[in-house]
């Protein structure tokens, strides 16, 4: 049987998006119709129209080239509210009249705002008096037992069900293994509960912005606004999570509480109802409960009002909701005794948690993880490093950054090595009585398989091994997971064996022995001599080819930073470093450059950009205003490196390079390792174009289909570190 669907329509219902993805159909391979503008017509299966339909394969359902749409994604943001323009097309050199094309445009213009796809809460439940069963329909979850609940969270909350929802923190369970690794390594027993409260080293280290790892405040915004809020206390932590947020931010609530928190403006309260609640935040609304206590003081609000207007502040939820009481809260409030103007600002700045308002609780649990996060980096970095490197993916950072910045804090870092590593990052004793040194894990070389780690952990537990064919007979694993690790280079701290060394001595290795050979097995027992194959000498790599190999295969590299092998380059072209960028006065002109850790356009900021570079000296803050990047929108979005032209603008310890100009230095990025393969320079999760915000940014609604990508090769010649960064809405 055969379903026509048009994909044309200017609007979708949730019903209609829930037919189409197959919740209603009876198979998923039932046959349909994608019918265009134009009246063409391609016939796919249900599962092929529900992607359509999210936006992720409009361009595969019309039959356009893989290559293609990639390079379409790879030239729009990942919440785009224009999609690909034509302009667009003119930089990559497509036909813009091309029929398949235009309407696979047109399409995905069409479905913006759709859902892309139908996922479920990472921790929650729903309590019912009878059966669930008999109330909602449910199936099994991807996860092993686990059940899913098929209704939207909305329509449950519409009918009435107890939904509670659990937070799933990623830091918790690095908290957990720091803490063990505490109670292990350096007999120190502590919970979140007892960790060191009010500890002035700690907050000295937060006011330095030196917080990259740490729970909440490792972000830019982030780390731009501790340096000025200078938090010294708890409740000063409570605010910082709170006020980088969109809510405050469009409310026009963040400037006001910096200026009345360093002296610059005075307090003022019209009467003492509100100071009693908008005391501890100097007279600015921050907290959703605040908001609420407002309404009822202030504005004669009852607490059933009160709650509404708390729910139409509720997370994510950007509908406006909020100014369905503006009359009611202004009129209220200047019947009670308030100026006409007074009472429009503060609706303006409660109108502002409409796009996301913390409540006080959240942003005090937030708090205290926050800051039991910094204690153990300020603390005990080496514990830090180990616990956060063992609880990846998580926060904004790759491993790559997370091991440099412990290298800096004086954490001594070693490499992955068959006879030392387990499948966790260790720590390991050096002659610093309170510092331990950590040992990169098994799990950080790619493509390991776990069970593979834990044979050869398990083999080596009685004496290490002496060879590689020592490992290999003990370990029983394949030749392919040796590869990996000689890959990954773990076999140099071992055997001694340098990369190429140790992949060659493993080509004489088989998984299954041939009988003609069989004979070597009984070598061991010394029924036959050891044969000893001619030495074989092997051309070293290159300096460059060695970090290029680690970033491909382990993600980092305790070697130079790629960028250090293009110095002597650089300063020639009177490019400056990282840290002589930041270090410079304000006001001055100059050229730096780096690679590309993570980009972020935040909906508050009116489409500015800000992006983080490194080279071997530190990071770099990039702003880059909207004209900028309409200039430089393919440099921005595709490069690995970048050199930039602009002007310094400081403000207390807060640092920025304004770019002006922006060059493409992926191909002198790419000629590091002088290999004909691309090795891709891994990012962290915090690159808005690569990975969209980790939750919806309601600043930027609706989502859109078309997630960036950098898919876009600028080398295509020479082997290079390829630099995939973190992108952030």
């Amino acid at each position: 049987m055969k379903r026509v669907v048009s994909l044309y329509l200017p609007s979708w219902s949730t019903d209609r998006l829930r037919r189409l993805t197959g919740a209603a159909s009876p198979r998923a391979d039932a046959p349909l119709v994608i019918v265009g503008r134009d009246g063409s017509r391609r016939m796919v299966t249900a599962a092929d129209a529900a992607a359509v339909a999210l936006g992720v394969r409009v361009g595969k359902a019309l039959g356009l080239p893989e290559d293609l749409v990639r390079a379409l994604s790879g030239q729009v943001w990942g919440w785009s509210e224009d999609g690909v323009a034509d302009r667009h097309l003119a930089e990559l050199n497509l036909n813009r009249a091309d029929r398949r094309l235009r309407l696979a445009l047109d399409l995905a213009r069409q479905l913006m705002g759709a859902p892309r796809h139908l996922s479920q809460h990472p921790g929650g439940f729903v309590l019912t008096h009878d059966r669930l069963d008999d109330l909602v329909p449910i199936e099994p979850a991807a996860m092993v037992d686990r059940q899913v609940i098929e209704w939207d969270k909305d329509d449950i909350d519409a009918l009435r069900f107890m939904k509670v929802d659990v937070l799933a923190l990623g830091m918790l369970t690095c908290m957990k293994k720091g803490l063990d690794l505490l109670a292990e390594h350096k007999d120190i027993k502590l919970d979140l509960a007892t960790i060191p409260a009010e500890d002035p080293r700690t907050y000295a280290m937060i006011r330095k912005a030196d917080t990259l790892g740490t729970f909440q405040i490792e972000s830019r915004a982030q780390m731009s606004m501790l340096p000025r809020l200078k938090p010294r206390t708890y409740y000063d932590l409570v605010v910082q999570v709170a006020i980088v947020r969109p809510g405050p931010i469009q409310g026009d609530m963040v400037h006001p509480y910096l200026r009345r928190r360093n002296g610059l403006e005075p307090v003022h309260y019209p009467n003492p109802e509100l100071e009693k609640v908008l005391g501890k935040t100097l007279g600015v609304p921050l907290f959703q409960e605040q908001a609420m206590r407002v309404a009822i003081e202030c504005a004669g609000f009852t607490p059933g009002e009160a709650d509404m207007l708390r729910k139409s502040m509720a997370t994510f939820k950007h509908t406006g909701g909020v100014s369905a009481f503006k009359t009611k809260l202004i009129e209220g409030m200047v019947d009670r005794g308030y100026d006409r103007s007074f009472a429009e600002k503060t609706f303006s700045q409660l109108e502002g948690f409409g796009s996301y308002g913390f409540p006080e609780s959240h942003a005090a649990s937030f708090a205290l993880i926050a800051y039991a996060s910094a204690w153990l980096k300020c603390w005990h970095p080496d514990v830090f490093c180990c616990a956060l490197l063992n609880s990846q993916p998580m926060g904004f950072y790759a491993p790559a950054q997370i091991v440099r910045d412990a290298i800096a804090h004086g954490v001594r870092v070693l490499p992955v090595s068959a006879n030392h590593s387990r499948w966790d990052c260790t720590l390991e004793p050096v002659q610093a009585e309170d510092r331990f040194a950590v040992r990169l894990g098994l799990r950080m070389v790619r493509g390991l398989a776990n069970i593979h780690a834990a044979g050869i952990v398990a083999a080596r537990a009685d004496e290490p091994f002496a060879s590689m064919d020592d490992l290999w007979r003990r370990a029983g694993v394949p030749v392919a997971a040796l590869t990996q690790i000689a890959e990954a280079d773990g076999f140099r701290p071992s055997f001694g064996l340098a990369r190429r060394e140790a992949l060659w001595a493993i080509k004489a290795l088989r998984d299954e022995q041939l009988p003609l050979f069989a004979v070597a097995s009984a070598r061991e027992d010394g029924i036959v001599p050891e044969i000893v194959e001619p030495a074989v000498v092997l051309r070293p790599m290159t300096a460059g080819g060695e970090v290029v190999e680690d970033y491909g295969h382990v993600g980092l590299s305790l070697r130079s930073h790629p960028v250090s092998f293009l110095r002597g380059d650089l300063r020639r072209r009177r490019i400056v470093s990282c840290a002589e960028a930041m270090d410079a006065r304000d006001g001055r002109w100059l050229e730096a450059a780096g690679v590309v850790l993570v980009r972020q356009r935040p909906g508050s900021a009116k489409g500015v950009i800000f992006i983080t570079l490194e080279d071997e000296t530190g990071i770099a803050n990039l702003v880059i205003w909207p004209k900028v990047f309409e200039a430089n929108r393919r440099t921005i979005l595709s490069a690995g490196m970048i050199a930039v032209r602009g002007r310094i603008q400081r403000e207390g310890e807060v640092v920025h390079l304004v770019a002006q100009r922006l060059t493409d230095l992926s191909a002198e990025l790419g000629s590091v390792g002088q290999r004909d393969a691309a090795f891709p320079l891994p990012h962290g999760r915090g690159d808005e174009f690569h990975h969209g915000s980790p939750t919806p940014d309601p600043r930027g609604w609706p989502p859109k289909p078309f997630r960036g990508r950098n898919l876009v090769d600028p080398y295509g010649h020479i082997g290079e570190i390829k630099v995939k960064t973190r992108d952030f809405r």
